[in-house]
């Protein structure tokens, strides 16, 4: 497709001779449409040129030639250029790529010949997954959607939670108290309640503490009897994680927690030993990470033998460029983790890896889910369950159904009630910036109302009603662009040129929100144009011009929601 931006730095180029690929990387969209389409912001230049930024522009103009180009005019303001790209080019060229690449608008080749791997969700076994989990899961899983859009091989990991000493208080706990719990029947309750009594007793008793260590250190040894009840622990605890994985339909192409990397550990620590930069400290091994200004070290062996998180992480980052080559691994978590992924990159550097890989590790961090009366935490037992979350969801949009739709069928309404309450769960964790710490509300998470993911769904529907309505999508050949230049039609042409820049957007700065902000901005235009524009007219020719504007909006909300992990209803 046509690029805007590359035709301004190209004829800007030609003026002040510096490289266009640069030059483009300079040029903005205005928050204010009434500022033209692009601006090229004349500060940048200021110190090379020395000279006023407002003067560069009006230099710059002077010498402009717009002859030929599709540049309807360029402006200034302040130290800016505003470029207005001619509205009839625009439609054209955004319509024709619909046409051309249909379901695939918005693929690039981007990353073609790159290979990303994507480590996210990664529950604790025998804990419930709780709407913490949730923010990695759905940012994870956006994230991998939008890179293999755009040509990368991708490989999603759930690096599962099931090793460590948590591991070793269940043990202990199931030793004592096992008899009292049927684990089989509700495995993640029952563990949670065995899991919050054996910290209680961990506090009062210090030998129950000592205990639970040294079960873990058995069970990394291999004894058989904590080996066993691992893996009845391990193998309880997904079948009850696979039920929220089946509702969010997310997917894995690994499910290597960090028990996968028990066999691995001994030659990260032999490699680390060689370099001279283990060193023994009260018992432990750690890596003193002071001269690269982190001051806490990086404990690589506890005290009893038992190794680490960050041991298991590093032994992780071994395999992981073994087998997968990556050029960059993400670790979607959250961002109390910084601190522990700023240690296991810095160790990495000793893994006698290639520098592309150390390079490639990129700690994607978000915000925490807070309840009102703050953090959430297993060992005080005041968790809300995910599976209870999204069921609520799926139950509140059905009443909805059945009061404001009755005639639909009962299929039909549970069908539209699941992608509609799945979908304003995900929107709701996806919309805001990642970083942000989300106040968990009830009433916030299931609002259909607003900014929703109910709104851009209900837009999608719209849009499908009035296809349905003409049942044939007029030819490209039959559309006459010179009816889509109007206000309300050039604010959705604007916003559906630039979704491929929006995907691309949202992977260099690992960002989900970008897309799901780019859907309302869609569906807030579609619908000022709807409002506005009678779309089944008289007049074939603007008929036929309004419905491939609604086709093509209808396509790009499906695409963009798709990316995001939310299905479209077809009505609501």
């Amino acid at each position: 497709m046509k690029d805007f931006k590359k035709e301004i730095a190209s004829i800007i180029s030609n003026v002040i001779g510096i490289n266009d690929e640069e030059l483009v990387t300079y040029i903005e969209v205005p928050k204010d449409v009434n500022m033209g389409d692009y601006a090229f912001p004349c500060f940048r230049l200021a110190k090379e040129l020395k000279k006023a930024p407002n003067i560069i522009a009006e230099e710059i103009k002077e010498k402009l030639d717009i002859t030929g180009t599709d540049i309807e005019k360029v402006e200034i303001a302040g130290g800016y250029l505003n470029f207005t790209i001619s509205k009839l080019e625009l439609a054209k060229v955004t319509l024709e790529e619909i046409d051309n690449k249909k379901e695939e608008y918005g693929k690039s080749n981007l990353g073609n010949g790159k290979k990303i791997v994507i480590d996210y969700s990664a529950p604790n076994i025998a804990k419930p997954f709780h709407i913490g989990h949730l923010r990695s899961t759905v940012i994870g899983g956006a994230l991998y959607n939008i890179y293999k859009y755009l040509g990368y091989e991708v490989t999603g990991i759930n690096h599962l939670g099931d090793y460590g000493t948590q591991f070793g208080k269940l043990i202990e706990g199931y030793k004592l108290w096992g008899e009292e719990y049927d684990i089989e029947k509700a495995p993640i309750e029952e563990l949670t309640k065995i899991y919050i009594r054996i910290n209680e007793a961990c506090k009062e008793d210090e030998q129950i503490l000592e205990n639970c260590r040294n079960n873990f250190k058995k069970l990394e040894d291999g004894d058989k009897y904590c080996t066993e009840i691992w893996e009845k622990f391990r193998s309880l605890s997904l079948k009850e994680f696979k039920k929220v994985y089946d509702l969010l339909e997310s997917k894995f192409d690994s499910w290597n927690g960090e028990a996968f990397y028990s066999d691995k550990m001994p030659e990260v620590i032999d490699i680390l030993y060689k370099t001279g930069k283990l060193i023994e400290s009260q018992g432990a091994k750690i890596i003193d990470l002071e001269e690269k200004g982190i001051n806490t070290p990086c404990i690589i062996e506890k005290s009893n033998g038992s190794t680490t998180y960050a041991t298991r992480d590093l032994a992780a980052i071994l395999y992981r460029a073994r087998t997968y080559d990556f050029d960059k691994a993400l670790y979607v978590t959250s961002y109390e983790q910084v601190l522990h992924f700023k240690q296991v990159f810095e160790v990495a550097k000793l893994l006698g890896l290639e520098e592309k890989y150390t390079k490639g590790l990129e700690h994607v961090a978000f915000g925490m889910v807070l309840l009102p009366t703050g953090k959430m935490s297993t060992r005080e037992g005041n968790v809300i369950r995910l599976e209870e979350l999204l069921n609520e969801a799926i139950s509140k949009v059905k009443e909805i159904i059945e009061e404001k739709n009755p005639d639909f069928a009962e299929e039909e309404k549970q069908d539209i009630a699941k992608k509609v309450g799945i979908g304003a769960v995900i929107f709701n964790d996806l919309s805001g910036a990642r970083i942000k710490d989300e106040i968990f509300d009830w009433d916030t998470m299931l609002n259909f109302n607003g900014e929703t993911g109910p709104y851009i769904q209900y837009t999608y529907v719209r849009t499908n009603s009035v296809l349905k309505k003409v049942q044939e999508i007029p030819s490209i050949e039959k559309v006459d662009f010179n009816k889509l230049l109007g206000k309300e039609e050039q604010n959705v042409l604007k916003l559906i040129y630039s979704f491929t820049n929006i995907i691309e957007q949202s992977t260099v700065k690992n960002e989900p929100s970008i897309l799901a902000r780019y859907l309302i901005d869609l569906s807030k235009a579609f619908s000022s144009f709807y409002n506005e524009n009678k779309i089944i007219v008289e007049d074939k020719v603007t008929k036929d011009a309004r419905i491939y504007l609604t086709y093509a909006t209808n396509m790009v909300l499906k695409n963009g929601a798709r990316l995001l992990g939310i299905n479209m209803p077809e009505k609501m």
